[in-house]
């Protein structure tokens, strides 16, 4: 685990050494947040309930070599596990110090339920000026109050999956909980600014954030055509509302990913494919006009791609500088990006020795960062060592 005590080596610092988080979070958003919290430097306490912790730890098949769920253990490295029952007056009163003791405390409780526990944030800012809180909700804590948040159900009220899916068939919902993920992301640049903002005025800040909004937020071109264009975006498949060919083109044995952003692309793929005369084509010779076209398009270039597999295309096409790849599987892609040399995989080490394989933040420095950060943490498997720290003499909180 992450020490409690650290040992300020200045030669080499994490931008969030010293810095404590009291994770009172679960699921993903929150926790992916912390994790990336503690990937920082940052040392991060996780608050499970007795006996379960957690959501996410019975969230499985599958499981990793732990026994833990490999959904658990994808957002939740790097931390400490204390079990605290918030509703049993002597736990409570360890929560209590222990959120004294933390520059920043981050929950995803339903809106109200961690203020009628004792922990309201006006509250907590009264008697903790220091503290950076972060609440992460589905719709916020004005009209949206009484509204549970799943990713699944904000994807559906947010129009994600209106945009997302075949043309002719019902919406879909990302492969992944997505606006979970951009919520967490959303969580952590606060948690960065309000830190930022403390240093200067020495005062914390409450942060909100929510999955309706950061989905929204990450609409981005669709939302922006509607509010600007007044046009109702729909379900595309994987073609670009915006740009052609932008689309997964079949070829003899497999679709090809094809994203050409530009004229001058255009033309070196029609020259590879053997149709030159495409590029001057009054129905494709600009953008505008290939978006206009696109199924005679698509028809035209997939005539041609018919003749030769997937990673002879790519292979051709990468060469003139237009970007086509074979649409790979979630492990070839994860060693694809080992023969890029972007490690993208880290084993992260427990204190009984287990070894859990992660895939590492997605960010590099230089320098690089000390230390890595330990597996994730078994059910209250520190919950004596952070009690302990606890019940140590109290130093002056800021």
């Amino acid at each position: 685990m992450l020490g409690l005590d650290g040992d300020g080596d200045d030669a080499a610092v994490a931008p969030l050494d010293g810095i404590v988080v009291a994770d009172f979070s679960r699921v993903l958003a929150g926790p992916l947040a912390t994790m990336t919290l503690a990937d920082l430097g940052a040392r991060v306490i996780k608050v499970e309930r007795p006996g379960t912790g957690d959501d996410t730890r019975a969230w499985g098949p599958p499981y990793a070599p732990s026994g833990m769920t490999t959904y658990f253990e994808s957002v939740n490295r790097g931390k400490s596990s204390v079990v605290l029952d918030l509703r049993d007056p002597d736990d409570h009163a360890r929560a209590e110090e222990l959120i004294a003791r933390s520059d920043v405390v981050i929950e995803n409780f339903r809106p109200g339920e961690f203020a009628r526990l004792g922990f309201g944030a006006e509250a907590l800012r009264a008697r903790h000026p220091h503290l950076v809180i972060v609440s992460i909700s589905g719709f916020g804590s004005a009209g949206g109050v009484d509204l549970p948040g799943y990713d699944f159900v904000a994807q559906a009220v947010g129009g994600l999956m209106h945009v997302t899916g075949a043309p002719d068939g019902e919406a879909m919902k990302v492969g992944v909980a997505l606006v979970d993920v951009l919520t967490g992301k959303d969580a952590v640049i606060g948690v960065l600014a309000a830190l930022r903002r403390r240093e200067a005025t020495g005062r914390g800040s409450l942060v909100e954030v929510n999955l309706l909004s950061s989905l929204q937020g990450g609409l981005v071109n669709q939302a922006a055509a509607h509010l600007g264009a007044g046009i109702e975006p729909g379900r595309l498949g994987n073609r670009h509302p915006s740009i052609a060919p932008y689309e997964a083109l079949r070829c003899a044995d497999a679709p090809l990913a094809v994203a050409c952003g530009n004229d001058a692309q255009f033309a070196r793929m029609t020259a590879v494919l053997g149709v030159s005369e495409a590029a001057t084509d009054p129905r494709f010779a600009t953008n505008a006009d290939r978006v206009r076209h696109r199924s005679e398009l698509a028809a035209l270039l997939e005539d041609r791609l018919r003749a030769d597999e997937a990673a002879t295309w790519a292979e051709r096409l990468n060469a003139v500088g237009v970007a086509a790849r074979v649409v790979n599987t979630v492990g070839a892609g994860i060693e694809l990006a080992e023969e890029l040399g972007l490690h993208p995989v880290i084993d992260t080490v427990g204190d009984d020795g287990r070894v859990s394989r992660q895939i590492r933040m997605p960010i590099t420095w230089t320098p690089p960062f000390p230390g890595a950060p330990s597996a994730p943490p078994r059910l209250g498997e520190h919950t004596a060592e952070v009690l302990s720290w606890l019940d140590d003499t109290p130093e002056e909180h800021r």
